[in-house]
């Protein structure tokens, strides 16, 4: 019993030590996406000389550039580790910050789409960080580590929006191109926190564990299914109504950047803000709860939203909006990840973030198209149909989970 204890012990202090890293980790590098979706859709509207619905174009390339970077993390982990891995998230991020400033430099938008295409890739490298985080911990600590890595997404809601308001300008005549030079020491800063990791590979077997189930098998698990459907409602129902806030706020009703600015800063606080607590509420209430929590919290937004165009409307929404999404992605990556062993993670985490991230890519394109054609109102009122969808699949899933097994 004494050793149990003790290798328990062990176990849990390496956890900390890893999902601490990982935290500050993403702290640093996590500044890349409010950097990056504060200004692409805004310099892609600047870019662009016709065809303003092609506007969120560069924000697209980077929730595509999410997607395969969650494949190409899955295939390097493989052969590399995760650990190189995650380095070579971070010197994908200051190629695509460089790149960024050139095209923006040099007036070409589809450059710019490209350059955003790197950083998604390298946000893909980031997503990785809380599975990581789950996968490195004890059972019972896993829904709190998950929390932790999203704590570091706090700090990134404070940093990314500062940069953007004092150094979008920063090189004169060539707007929003500073902000992303400036990612380039952040990436370089997360890739010298990123060495002292100490990642076990969770790929290899012991000695008593069962033969990995083929990836079908898994993915065709009503727990596998109900947690990626969650997700995917969680993350495109953000990433659409975050992507097109910019242009209703600064295009649509004339308010400056700064406001813009100052919106998803509070949304992207909102979004990891709650992390602090959210593992304990999954611990205490149970995860089907909790994300059940978050998809209503989205359909408040709705409501919001659809209310009006003051900028306690903006706000107000962006802020729900964050939180919902807080809610329902932690809770649905913490049902993903009780759905397989540790030798079948790589391969199914590949599979989610890749068809996650698809969905997401394409939610971002979809959003310039619905807000010119449709406006504000409309893209507010998608959000419940989508909502209400996967709270049935969460209903389905309670009926016929044990409670003992839900809790765990």
């Amino acid at each position: 019993m004494d050793a149990a204890v003790d290798s328990l012990e062990k176990a849990l202090a390496s956890a900390r030590r890893n999902v601490a890293i990982l935290t500050v980790a993403q702290a640093i590098q996590g500044a890349v996406s409010p950097i990056s979706i504060s200004l692409a859709a805004l310099a892609g509207y600047q870019l662009l000389a016709t065809d303003k619905s092609l506007a969120t174009a560069p924000a697209t390339g980077f929730n595509v550039g999410t997607a395969v970077g969650a494949a190409l993390i899955a295939l390097v982990s493989r052969y590399a580790g995760r650990k190189m891995s995650f380095i070579l998230g971070g010197i994908i991020a200051s190629t695509g910050a460089l790149l960024a400033a050139t095209a923006l430099i040099r007036g070409s938008f589809w450059l710019f789409a490209a350059a955003l295409l790197l950083l998604g890739m390298s946000a893909g490298f980031v997503q990785k960080f809380r599975f990581a985080a789950a996968d490195v911990s004890p059972s019972f600590y896993k829904p709190k580590a998950i929390s932790w890595i999203l704590v570091g997404g706090v700090v990134s809601a404070v940093i990314g929006p500062q940069i953007v308001i004092w150094l979008r300008d920063s090189l004169p005549g060539i707007p929003f191109a500073g902000a992303f030079l400036a990612i380039i020491p952040l990436a370089l800063a997360s890739i010298a926190v990123l060495t002292m990791l100490r990642l076990p590979n969770t790929g290899q077997k012991h000695a008593d564990s069962k033969p990995a189930r083929p990836l079908t098998e898994i993915i065709g698990t009503q727990r596998f299914i109900t947690g990626m459907l969650c997700g995917i409602g969680s993350y495109a129902l953000m990433t659409f109504m975050m992507t097109g806030a910019p242009l209703a706020m600064v295009v649509g009703c004339g308010y400056s950047p700064e406001v813009s600015t100052l919106g998803i800063q509070w949304h992207v606080l909102a979004m990891f803000g709650p992390s602090f607590f959210t593992g304990h509420l999954i611990t205490r209430l149970g995860v089907e709860k909790v994300v059940a929590t978050g998809l209503v919290i989205l359909m408040a937004c709705a409501v919001v939203a659809a209310a009006g165009t003051a900028i306690w409307n903006f706000w107000g929404s962006l802020i729900l909006l964050g939180i919902g999404w807080n809610f329902g992605f932690i809770g649905s990556t913490a049902i993903v990840a009780s759905s397989y062993r540790p030798e079948e993670a790589d391969k199914v985490q590949g599979f989610h973030d890749i068809f996650l991230f698809t969905v997401v890519a394409l939610a971002s394109l979809s959003s310039g198209k619905v807000f010119n054609s449709e406006g504000w109102t409309v893209m507010a009122y998608t959000i419940w149909p989508v909502c209400l969808i996967c709270l049935v699949a969460l209903a389905m899933l309670v009926r016929k989970t044990p409670p003992r097994t839900r809790a765990e």
